[in-house]
């Protein structure tokens, strides 16, 4: 059974998220390794889950995962953040075990351990289905529409479909989602009449 938590969990890379997303329901965000230092709009992301419902941050206990947590510890208040430490597991070579080689069981303990059990996530219910409704995905002007969307919530313009979904789910309630998205469609209307 997947733990549900309403704090999204940052980790390196993608086959961290693919081991976790085994593990907890939850969102999930990549740092891209290092690319965190220099990714601004995802870092900008990340202030504004952590200032909402706080972050988990799980990164590998090696020197690079210890340096990703200690920029996003100097960036994000300290009140906003819960730290998973996992076990330092070393390979055949040496070399410390990254969060995507650990057990279900190690994550499991290294999450119970930091205090993360289980919350009742009181988060949105919007879906895919929602984002087509409303013209952000599958339409013609989905495109200039969403870019808009995005803009107005200071959101990264690069968010999948999925990410953009669990991000609003966890940042604005229904109400606060149409009056974004009905905003998003009177600029994009204001647009289309300047137009030649």
């Amino acid at each position: 059974m997947k733990i549900t938590l309403s704090q999204p969990i940052i980790v390196e890379g993608r086959n961290d998220k693919v081991k976790l997303a085994s593990i907890v329901d939850a969102m999930i965000i990549e740092t891209a390794g290092f690319g965190i230092f220099k990714n601004e709009e995802n870092l900008a992301l990340i202030k504004k889950l952590a200032a909402k419902t706080g972050i988990i941050i799980m990164t590998d206990a090696d020197g690079a995962g210890f340096r990703i947590r200690s920029h996003l510890s100097s960036a994000i208040p300290k009140d906003q953040i819960i730290h998973v430490y996992t076990p330092d597991f070393c390979d055949e070579n040496g070399g410390k075990l990254g969060v995507e080689s650990l057990s279900a069981d190690i994550i499991r303990d290294a999450l119970n351990k930091a205090g993360v059990t289980h919350s009742d996530r009181a988060r949105g219910n919007l879906t895919t289905a929602d984002l087509y409704s409303d013209g952000l995905t599958g339409c013609p002007q989905s495109k200039i529409l969403r870019r808009i969307f995005l803009k107005q919530l200071s959101l990264p313009e690069l968010l999948s479909t999925s990410a953009l979904i669990d991000t609003i789910n966890i940042l604005m309630t229904q109400e606060e989602y149409k009056e974004a998205i009905n905003s998003a469609k009177e600029e994009y209307a204001e647009k289309q009449q300047m137009r030649p």
